[in-house]
């Protein structure tokens, strides 16, 4: 395996891995150049999200009894940080690191106080680590000077067959999640946790993504685009998802600590012109975004996302690929 970075969002930018022939090929999609990651094309890919990825009703949250207001973004909500300062768009301080083997990049970021209106100066670190065993691991770690919303995530989209393969209906998923955060129609939860049985969301057995996502594509989501509430004790790290490309034989499993991943089926992509000049239209790419719940900071069911001084953040996502 072999992976590239830049500086602009922390951002994954190409992940080579091998076939069941040992033939590589690029698996997350992205641009050619700086230039396109800055551009209207770019839907956050391979970057760092955050401060809070994903949404928040109304852009609006109250903490400690004063109430923040966020950029609106995704129709009347917040979505993936705001929309001139959030972490995919800033520049971070980039370190290589090497140590037993192993190759790491460590980005590193100071958000400022008020930075799209988040309070607390929030200082992070994100350090990608390349295994000698075909494993991405992202550690993520952050601490505040004020009490601050964070929830960060990477926001890679993957294609098993290599990235502009076409779509990724014949993927075949694991997800190992008995609930999901049932939504609005603007994808904001309700605070119910439904189950997922008899559901098209019922990935506990693995099946294509074709299968029943016709089931999805007229609502408002498109496709994919829930919130799985993982099984097992969040804050230890654990599988909690496979996919499978059985004609290239490869295999993603995903562990993390975290207590919910975003399953996204790339339902808004619309055709941009990617890497190589490969075109990337609608379906033809999935996120895996390990993270906490969409809108936490309002609902006091879920687990929270609140930290304050003297504590520290941590998250770690690992992306380990394998062939069948």
């Amino acid at each position: 395996m072999s992976a590239r970075w830049i500086a602009r969002g922390a951002t994954l930018t190409e992940l080579h891995v091998p076939d069941r022939d040992g033939n590589l090929a690029d698996v997350v999609l992205g641009f050619d150049d700086v230039a396109g990651y800055e551009s209207g094309d770019n839907q956050h890919f391979g970057s760092t999200t955050g401060r809070y990825a994903n949404r928040i009703r109304g852009g609006k949250f109250t903490l400690d009894g004063l109430q923040y207001q966020l950029a609106i973004n995704a129709g009347p909500d917040h979505l993936h940080g705001g929309v001139k300062r959030s972490l995919d768009k800033v520049t971070w301080n980039a370190e290589p690191l090497a140590s037993d083997g192993q190759q790491s990049v460590r980005f590193s970021y100071v958000s400022p106080d008020g930075e799209e209106n988040f309070p607390g100066t929030l200082a992070i670190e994100v350090t990608y680590t390349l295994t000698d065993d075909n494993a991405l691991r992202i550690d993520y770690q952050a601490t505040s000077d004020q009490p601050t919303p964070v929830n960060l995530t990477n926001h890679s989209y993957f294609n098993l067959a290599g990235h502009g393969s076409g779509t990724i209906f014949d993927h075949e998923v694991w997800i190992d999640a008995d609930r999901y955060t049932l939504t609005n129609d603007n994808s904001i939860p309700t605070g119910e946790l439904a189950e997922v049985a008899d559901t098209p969301l019922d990935f506990r057995t693995r099946r294509p993504i074709g299968d029943r996502i016709g089931e999805l594509t007229h609502s408002h989501t498109g496709g994919y685009d829930h919130n799985y509430v993982l099984n097992g004790q969040w804050g230890a790290l654990r599988l909690i998802a496979e996919v499978h490309h059985p004609a290239s034989g490869r295999v993603l499993r995903v562990h993390t600590d975290q207590p919910g991943v975003q399953f996204y089926t790339g339902n808004n992509l619309r055709g941009q012109t990617g890497k190589a000049g490969r075109s990337y239209p609608a379906h033809s790419a999935f996120c895996l975004e390990t993270q906490h719940f969409p809108d936490s900071p309002n609902q006091p069911t879920f687990p929270s996302t609140i930290l304050r001084p003297g504590e520290t953040y941590r998250h770690t996502c690992v992306y380990a690929f394998d062939v069948e």
